[in-house]
């Protein structure tokens, strides 16, 4: 077999780009193993991106040849994740008689050679440090370095994925930039007795400052277990690390540049929703409702649709580019959703032109797919405004931050029998407060109490959702 047949046999299938401009995405499960049959459009594995959780479906009929990493490791988009034998029981060439040195070609521009393939390019240098290793070795890897790997496959197997990659062999040379290898040179540190915890096992700053730290010989350590829950250092620890990634690390970028980019404001107001809480019930009965979740929640959402729909101009994107104020036509309502892997807020499309039984669909189809965690990366892209529901926690009131290149979010607090004042006495009534975050350099003060009074104004006399719309 020539080696254009061999590689026509053997198909790989790279991690995708399962939502728009992502750069990397962890492998939650495999759902097969080297030798299992499959078939075009068979799931193969769940991945976790910065949005969602994803199921990747593989493109060829075959067998399982390779799984190149394992599950709770974070692999770049682009990277070959499984290979697959399209062409099964055809024979191999034979092995040949003496493993070869490996051979560097000259790298590609840019890039640093290493054991295998070329390193990260200058432009990704910024990227998450690997959580992993994979556990294929080319054929051409000489024996101890086919060793190592089977050392470093069932330690994956058996421990998952280490954060550290042991020192150099004897007579390689340790992997680190100019800067730091100066560094060493100047502290009197011998990079070779350093254990690497740089991306693709590079020597860091901080590696050869904590060896000066510690300057003894460094034992061998066990290697640090890495899983998506918190894990104590001991049994006794008073303190335990959770690695930040997938969900919680896209939830802790997205909000810090929407806190430091977009100048928040924050109103609120407290009003009685008794009314809208009867509505509620004598929804829950009609005939048209059957089969769709009523709650305060779907009225609150129609409330802010009409709100927007008096008030157009909240309804914008903020274009620092262009320079741009980007007025939007539809309303892609956002709703907050809590999950085992974080807040994550899906949208609504179109929800300004779906009727009260069609937005209680959505709603609850949003819910539920939330809480399975199988929304789509499209589900989460697109939204203008969004509404998040701290009530359900027994909390009265919160200040919002914007969802990232939205213009509004409205906080909804819980609803609570208080002593209110109604028609000139003192009664026990439904009450709650709303609280409303925008974007100041979009919404004046004007604008933003307009929109939250007519929201309030809505739920304090349900009728008008049928005046005002």
């Amino acid at each position: 077999m020539t080696e254009t047949q061999t590689s026509q046999r053997f198909r790989e299938f790279k991690m995708p780009d399962v939502g728009e401009g992502l750069t990397e995405a962890e492998i939650l499960k495999w759902y097969v193993q080297p030798g299992d049959t499959v078939t075009d459009g068979q799931v193969v594995c769940e991945v976790e991106t910065a949005k969602a959780a994803v199921e990747l479906p593989i493109p060829y009929d075959g067998v399982v040849h390779e799984l190149r990493f394992g599950e709770g490791v974070t692999v770049d988009v682009g990277q070959v994740i499984i290979t697959v034998d399209v062409a099964p029981g055809t024979a191999l060439p034979a092995a040949p008689a003496a493993a070869p040195e490996p051979v560097v070609a000259d790298a590609p521009k840019g890039r640093t050679p290493v054991l295998v393939g070329y390193g990260v390019s200058e432009a990704s240098t910024k990227r998450r440090p690997r959580k992993g290793n994979a556990t294929a070795v080319p054929e051409q890897a000489q024996p101890a370095q086919q060793a190592a790997a089977a050392l470093q496959a069932e330690m994956n197997g058996h421990s998952g994925a280490v954060t550290a990659t042991a020192p150099a062999p004897a007579g390689a040379r340790p992997l680190a930039k100019p800067p730091v290898r100066k560094l060493a040179k100047d502290l009197g540190i011998d990079l070779a007795t350093i254990t690497p915890t740089g991306p693709d096992g590079v020597v860091t700053r901080e590696d050869v400052h904590a060896a000066v730290a510690a300057p003894q010989a460094q034992p061998v350590a066990e290697p640090a277990v890495v899983t998506s829950a918190p894990v104590a250092v001991d049994a006794g620890a008073r303190e335990t690390r959770t690695p930040i990634k997938g969900v919680r690390k896209a939830i802790a970028t997205a909000m810090v540049n929407s806190a430091f980019t977009a100048p928040h404001v924050t109103e609120f107001v407290t009003f009685d929703v008794t009314r809208t809480m009867k509505l509620v019930e004598e929804l829950k009965a009609d005939k048209d409702m059957a089969g769709v979740r009523v709650n305060p929640l779907l009225l609150i959402s129609k409330a802010l649709l009409v709100a927007i729909k008096r008030n157009p101009d909240v309804n914008a994107a903020w274009d620092e580019a262009n320079q741009e104020i980007v007025h939007k036509s539809y309303v892609n309502l956002g709703i907050a959703a809590a999950t085992p892997r974080g807040l994550i807020v899906p949208n609504i499309k179109d929800a300004h032109a779906k009727t009260l039984p069609e937005l209680a669909a959505s709603l609850g189809e949003l819910v539920t797919t939330a809480r399975e965690g199988k929304t789509s990366p499209a589900a989460m892209q697109g939204g203008t405004v969004t509404i998040t529901n701290v009530g359900v926690f027994g909390i009265d009131t919160g200040t919002p931050i914007l969802n990232p290149g939205e213009s509004a979010i409205l906080a909804v607090g819980a609803i609570k029998l208080q002593p209110w004042v109604h028609k000139g006495k003192v009664k026990p009534r439904q009450v709650t407060t709303l609280a409303l975050s925008f974007d100041h350099r979009l919404v004046d003060g004007e604008l933003g109490s307009r929109v939250l009074a007519d929201v309030a104004a809505i739920l304090e006399q349900p009728k008008r959702l049928i005046t005002w719309a």
